[in-house]
């Protein structure tokens, strides 16, 4: 009289609760798949995201303004005296103490990109304008120097200088 082992053998009912436990989890996976699809960004928005731009038009001490995110965002290609001028100015006075070299990437100290609104109520500047001949905002009196570094008015502080990099010698990735 020969037992036979039955306990590491698979038997029927091992095979129909292995089937449907994978059943129920394939299920939920796919009942919660689309909830976590809908939570990532639609294409549009990963398109506004980021904005690539070419600065090979620009000529030295000239300026352009594109939008990113719905917002100006200002592209200047500064001349040796504003940065010299930015570099030499003292931090001491100013609202926003911040150094000229922060503010842009090393070995492209030429290309300062800054949002184009004011920090005091949000206006948009006027470029090439006021004490420092940096940007001035009419509504309030608020100046900026040519790096973009509030120097006078209410603003309290200086435009922001988004992130950003060069992806090739004239072409900047902002976002």
């Amino acid at each position: 009289m020969s037992q036979t082992p039955t306990l590491n053998k698979p038997t029927r009912r091992d095979f129909i609760v292995l089937t449907a436990n994978t059943m129920v989890g394939m299920g939920a996976a796919a009942m919660v798949w689309p909830l976590v699809d809908s939570l990532s960004p639609s294409a549009d928005v990963l398109a506004l995201s980021s904005t690539e731009v070419d600065i090979s038009s620009v000529p030295e001490g000239q300026a352009i303004t594109v939008m990113w995110r719905g917002k100006p965002v200002f592209i200047r290609h500064r001349t040796a005296a504003e940065i010299k001028a930015a570099r030499e100015a003292p931090l001491a006075g100013m609202i926003d103490p911040q150094k000229d070299e922060d503010r842009v990437k090393k070995g492209k100290e030429q290309w300062l990109i800054a949002v184009g609104v004011c920090t005091h109520l949000g206006c948009v500047p006027v470029g090439y304008a006021g004490d420092y001949n940096g940007w001035f905002c009419p509504c309030h009196g608020s100046q900026y120097d040519t790096s973009g570094r509030i120097r006078k008015g209410p603003a309290p502080k200086n435009l922001l200088v988004p992130e950003y990099q060069f992806t090739s010698d004239n072409v900047i990735r902002i976002g």
